[in-house]
């Protein structure tokens, strides 16, 4: 069926998955260069987290603001937007001479991606039904672990070759590139002129009405529903994790096993590849359930639900003896949160029309840079207090019993917002 249907809309997610991967590189570099940057500009951890703080506010900032735009303005130019701008934002850290220089590029970089996820969310709900749409969320966004990937490798070999200086030029100029492609590329299906007819009537197979040229809903409207706040409530406490994961993990190997970020590292690259894992396997499974015949709704949250689960090992990562039973524990988790990740933007789209999508997205993303806001302030405060009593490790450990019971928390708020799941209508 799928050679008479066409594969136009996977190329879509090729596209989306390629801007995820630019965005997380954008974000990765400065772990990795962060020991170098450290000693050139005498940052303590507080420090650190006030950069990672200032990331967080301009994202969440760009997530309410990209949510509403996209949704005016569309896809195709609202993504075009956003990804040249984090991509100057990217360039222009490497002229950065001071903590306060550093602030300010991370803060233009943050509002630019803020626009990343909710025009992947909805292009999403314009090119698939629902019984694909996990999977092809979990696909685009295991980008954001193929940035993670990548940047191991690259950064330290920038690093050692030309500076941290290039580090930023090269990785912020990537998103140009991406965007000649995306121009070319995107458009709405029913003005997409490759697409073939039984693909697009494929893609419309659920009789969800055309809202595409339907004014969006206000702010204030969704507020006023309650699956809006399950999603914000689910983004809120978990979204900071993956932020620790990905901003903290290459230090704290780096300070309990003496890992040399100088070097390209092989268990940070195991640890992210297993995200890429979770994140298409967790599209995959709540997929594979309602093509099995349950319920759109039952099938995500009891997918999530296994999620969650799956990430309390993480709590154990203070028993391990050696690197590589830390990084066992750990990419479990990480790859267990992308796979909720995965399902989680899902149910924006199962719950709400397309013309509310990209702005409860926003909504919702901006939740959860409001908690990786604080959660950072949390992991600075602890760090450096541990680290004052030469005891670093410690504070990680408490850290790893905060991530192991989010998801659980999470799912439970989630629930009591939306016991069954129902569809909105606006």
């Amino acid at each position: 069926m799928e050679n008479t249907l066409g594969k136009y809309r996977w190329r879509v997610v090729a596209l989306l998955f390629f801007a995820t991967t630019i965005s997380y590189l954008d974000r990765q570099v400065i772990a990795l260069l962060k020991p170098t940057l450290e000693k050139e500009f005498n940052w303590a951890e507080s420090d650190y987290s006030n950069l990672v703080m200032a990331f967080q506010a301009a994202y969440a900032v760009g997530l309410m603001i990209f949510g509403g735009v996209i949704d005016k303005i569309g896809t195709k130019l609202g993504y075009a937007i956003a990804v040249a701008w984090w991509s100057t934002a990217g360039v222009l850290t490497a002229f950065a001479g001071s903590t306060i220089g550093f602030g300010m590029f991370r803060s233009l970089l943050g509002l630019g991606e803020g626009g990343n996820f909710p025009a992947a969310i909805k292009s999403v709900a314009e090119w698939f039904p629902k019984k694909e749409r996990a999977l092809a969320t979990g696909i685009f966004n295991s980008g954001a672990n193929i940035g993670a990937v990548v940047a191991p490798i690259m950064v330290p070999f920038i690093l050692a070759s030309f500076g941290w200086e290039v580090a930023f030029i090269v990785t912020g100029g990537v998103g140009f590139i991406w965007l000649i492609f995306w121009w070319i590329g995107y458009e709405i299906p029913v003005r997409q002129k490759k697409l073939s007819k039984e693909e697009l009537l494929y893609i419309q197979s659920d009789n969800e009405p055309d809202t595409s040229q339907e004014k969006p809903v206000k702010w204030i409207t969704l507020l006023g529903i309650r699956q809006t706040w399950g999603f914000i409530f689910g983004k809120m406490l978990t979204d900071p994790i993956w932020w620790f994961f990905l901003y903290w993990l290459p230090s704290y190997f780096s300070e309990t096993f003496k890992l040399d970020l100088k070097k390209p590292s092989l268990e940070l690259i195991v640890v992210y590849t297993a995200t890429t894992i979770g994140s298409i396997g967790g599209g995959y499974i709540s997929g594979y359930l309602i093509k099995k015949g349950w319920p759109v709704f039952k099938a995500r949250k009891t997918a999530m639900l296994s999620f969650a689960i799956a990430v309390i090992p993480i709590v154990f990562a203070q028993y391990c003896s050696n690197i590589w039973q830390a990084v066992v524990l750990i990419s479990l988790a990480a790859a267990a949160h992308q796979a909720w990740s995965a399902n989680i933007f899902t149910t924006a789209s199962d719950m709400f029309p397309k013309k509310a999508v990209s702005s409860v997205v926003g909504l919702g993303g901006m939740a959860g840079s409001v908690g990786g806001i604080l959660f950072p302030m949390i992991v600075g405060q602890l760090l450096d207090t541990y680290k004052a009593q030469g005891n670093i490790t410690a504070g990680y450990n408490i850290i790893f019993i905060m991530c192991g019971c989010a998801y659980l928390l999470a799912w439970g708020i989630m629930h009591l917002f939306t016991p069954r799941n129902e569809p909105v209508v606006i």
